[in-house]
């Protein structure tokens, strides 16, 4: 089980000069590094890629950062399914430059859109064939590609594991795998064990954070029970994710108002200490 953190602990936006952030990970005893990537992020892969190696550290990328207008594989208008088909596939080919293993996030949707509305019969089927077709791009780039449900308050489409192992029944390919967020969860089950497990082989990795988002212990989610599902699946990566809240505007922009992660080392430290307990 490779244990990892999102940069976003540290960082808003990653770039060249971030590179030093990957051996200080490792010292911190992490395994892996998420990086967000997108239209705003500027960077280059071989300088970040060797630095990875160097340090020994593997790399999960995420769609974290700015999108192209309307792009939305969900979405009612082909011409937005198309652009964010195109806007994937392209953060699929800088994930496999880099030599991520697996490219992660709310690809099915559009992270911040919630329709107000009861959606259309055929916006599932034709998600799943976005996320097929994807699916089979990122099996070719050797990049596995993961699907993260999210809370009712990000995301209309797939909020729940049941919702995430349908849709990738429905997608049906062999690439496509689920990751699982402790702090949407806790908004959208009741038994986060049965939840988890319900995902089977196909789960890949948990977002394991508290139901403020800090660090996970002392707050409302069952650990022992979490952590004995995970290690019941072949799920392969645990990592750490919040918002650091000493970067000025940057976690009240992403929606974290408490001062829950304003020291990126410190809560890993106390991230990995709380985990390994259980692991």
């Amino acid at each position: 089980m490779k244990l990892g953190a999102h940069i976003y602990l540290w960082t808003e936006r990653w770039s060249d000069a971030e590179v030093g952030l990957l051996g200080r990970a490792r010292e911190l005893g992490l395994d892996a590094l998420e990086l967000s990537l997108g239209l705003d992020v500027k960077y280059s892969a071989p300088l970040t890629r060797n630095a990875a190696q160097a340090a020994g550290m593997t790399l999960v990328v995420s769609p974290g950062g700015e999108w192209p207008a309307g792009a939305d594989l969900s979405d009612d208008d082909p011409a937005n399914r198309k652009t964010a088909g195109k806007f994937h596939a392209s953060l699929i080919d800088q994930a496999a430059e880099l030599g991520a293993v697996a490219y992660a996030g709310a690809i099915y949707g559009r992270p911040g859109k919630v329709l107000r509305r009861r959606p259309p019969a055929d916006e599932i089927p034709r998600t799943a064939e976005g996320l097929h077709t994807l699916a089979e791009h990122a099996r070719r780039a050797g990049v596995k590609l993961v699907l993260e449900p999210m809370s009712r308050f990000r995301s209309h489409v797939v909020n729940t594991p049941t919702q995430a192992i349908q849709l990738v029944q429905q997608a049906d390919h062999a690439n496509l795998f689920i990751l699982l967020d402790t702090y949407h969860l806790v908004t959208e089950v009741r038994d986060h064990a049965a939840a988890i497990r319900s995902v089977g082989d196909r789960l890949w990795g948990l977002h394991a954070c508290e139901n403020d988002r800090g660090v996970p212990g002392g707050g409302l989610l069952p650990w022992p029970e979490i952590f004995a599902a995970v290690k019941s699946t072949k799920a392969e990566y645990i990592a750490f994710e919040a918002y650091n809240t000493a970067l000025g505007d940057f976690g009240w922009r992403r929606g974290m108002f408490q001062n829950v992660c304003p020291d990126g080392d410190a809560f890993v430290r106390e991230a990995l200490r709380f985990t390994r307990s259980f692991l």
